[in-house]
């Protein structure tokens, strides 16, 4: 079964046309097919269905952390089965719409040569009551809060999946693997949350550190990117064109009237076959075969 293997900036995707995927994406299959050492290895898994199980869009995309659980919407993810589209001809538009579990998205190709893609990413939400409803507010925005392990100063906003952008802390990986997991998994967010931790440098720069929801320490995220320049402008910290570094690099991101448009570069790293060995392994996890 074919596979092909892209990141954006260090954040790496397995894309599988759904059509061409002969085994049901069970969580132990797909932990299996991320697992850096028994499997493929990658941040997630990208399932491309285009004859539309969301809509009558001409892609849509199912996207699972390596945990198996699977999210609403990620703009890395995007930017590549954006790319991925384009590169083996199943669009032929440079802009184009892609259906989500967080909604439809719409996409461009901005430059061919350097596989520059751009997402709109949609609205920033500051609704706090659904994602935490112990909290009792209508927003939280640089709110103080004591997560059982000292007092952050918290901002949560919504792009069809949910962030909680972390300001006035140590930008470091060190801070973030030990901090982030607890945010993540805090009783104050029943469905849990992605983490950033974020330094502004300047109006138009920041710095951030992130911890995914069901993926853990990452070298960078489109929705993460997103959602802290949101956080950070709504705290007056930066203007609505913001370069946002990572450790993975640098992408763009500007807020709009309505929305939040994201860019950056896409590479494919490899494409290939899963092995016999590896098929077994899948078949005796349980996965049924799909027959249709």
């Amino acid at each position: 079964m074919d596979f092909y293997k892209y990141h954006g900036l260090g954040n790496d995707y397995i894309v599988i046309d759904a059509a061409k995927c002969c085994f049901q994406l069970t969580d132990e299959v797909v932990r299996l097919i991320c697992d850096r050492h028994y499997g493929v290895g990658s941040d997630g898994i990208l399932l491309g269905i285009f004859t539309g199980s969301f809509s009558k869009a001409a892609a849509s995309l199912r996207i699972y952390n390596p945990d198996g659980s699977e999210a609403e919407k990620s703009g890395n993810g995007l930017r590549i089965f954006a790319w991925f589209l384009y590169e083996h001809g199943y669009i032929d538009s440079l802009t184009f719409p892609i259906q989500t579990r967080g909604g439809s998205v719409l996409v461009r190709i901005v430059d061919m040569s350097k596989k520059i893609v751009e997402v709109d990413m949609g609205t920033p939400n500051f609704s706090a009551r659904t994602a935490a409803p112990s909290m009792g507010l209508d927003e939280i925005v640089d709110q103080r809060y004591n997560f059982g392990i000292g007092i952050y100063r918290a901002t949560f906003v919504s792009l069809g999946n949910p962030h909680c952008v972390i300001y006035g802390q140590p930008v470091n990986e060190a801070l973030t693997r030990k901090i982030g997991p607890i945010i993540e998994c805090s009783p104050i967010f029943p469905a849990r949350v992605n983490v950033q931790f974020m330094e502004v440098i300047s109006l138009a720069e920041i710095r951030i550190q992130i911890w995914e929801r069901g993926a853990g320490y990452t070298m960078s995220s489109g929705s993460s990117s997103c959602a802290a320049v949101a956080a950070a402008h709504r705290m007056g910290l930066t203007d609505k064109s913001v370069r946002v570094h990572m450790p993975g690099g640098t992408m763009r991101v500007v807020l709009t009237e309505h929305s939040v448009l994201l860019s950056g570069p896409v590479e494919k790293v490899f494409e290939g076959n899963f092995s016999v060995d590896l098929m077994k392994k899948i078949e005796a996890l349980g996965s049924k075969p799909i027959t249709s």
